[in-house]
């Protein structure tokens, strides 16, 4: 597939490093003094390696969801690609799910839930901040490639969760909030019997105060939570060995399912 003005590509150096652009007709990409015309590319195959005006060479490519989210503009804080990656199938997000976020931040982890639920699913997100809600839906159209709203199936609603969920018989509850214990009430009435709730946070602290809620309300069984670690590996011939720095802790993940209380 050819690629098309409005498209997010990446350029990736010798060192594999990422530098991202969304093309646009008419318009010319500067990098360190050298320059390369965006008509250069649109109609052009991904994959290739380009020169730029002063002779630098880049591989050019459509970046794969995980490589949007860690070079996307932000106005909060991203849930990273370790995370969304386990909380897709923590939470079994699958085709055709109906499922509530809250709250939307820069847009990561709706991206992967609607890419999971696919078009005859939907995603709901609650955002009460009105700037990262424009945000959020501008890096989703961009990756997406949907229209002017967003994808047809993204429905953002300006709401506090906290004060309750407009939607019933929901499949999937996702949380990326400080609070998510003052969300099992409202999550209790809108999640359909055997649906799962989750919620991702930083400390241990706020784990423990919703474990708690959630075992002691009666309507939550299989209350579980876990982290996340990745280490690389260096292999280059001979020499083999785990990278030196790893990413570790970012935060914990508590998944429970819905029952008759």
């Amino acid at each position: 597939m050819k690629l098309r003005d409005g498209e997010r590509i990446h350029f990736i150096d010798s060192k594999g490093r990422h530098y991202p652009l969304t093309l646009r007709q008419g318009r010319t990409f500067q990098f360190s003094g050298e320059k390369i015309p965006h008509d250069d590319l649109i109609g052009t195959e991904e994959g290739r390696k380009v020169v730029f005006s002063g002779g630098s060479r880049f591989w050019m490519v459509r970046p794969t969801l995980s490589e949007y989210i860690l070079k996307m503009p932000r106005g909060a804080q991203v849930i990273y690609p370790k995370d969304i990656g386990t909380i897709l199938l923590w939470a079994d997000i699958y085709p055709g799910a109906r499922v509530l976020e809250a709250g939307l931040g820069s847009g990561a982890l709706a991206m992967a839930l609607l890419r999971s639920v696919g078009e005859r699913g939907q995603v709901i997100s609650y955002e009460v901040r009105e700037d990262f809600a424009q945000r959020a839906q501008e890096n989703i159209r961009t990756y997406l490639g949907e229209g002017e709203r967003g994808a047809a199936n993204h429905i953002v609603r300006p709401r506090d969760v906290y004060e309750g969920i407009e939607e019933q018989e929901l499949d999937r509850i996702v949380l990326d909030l400080p609070e998510p214990w003052r969300v099992v009430p409202h999550a209790t009435l809108s999640l359909r019997t055997g649906g799962l709730f989750l919620c991702y946070l930083p400390t241990i602290v706020q784990t423990v105060q919703v474990v708690e809620v959630l075992k002691g309300h009666g309507g939550f069984i299989g209350v579980e939570t876990i982290e996340v670690l990745v280490r690389g590996w260096h292999i280059e011939g001979s020499s083999v060995r785990p990278d030196h720095r790893m990413v570790a802790h970012t935060g914990f993940m508590t998944v429970a399912r819905r029952v008759q209380p």
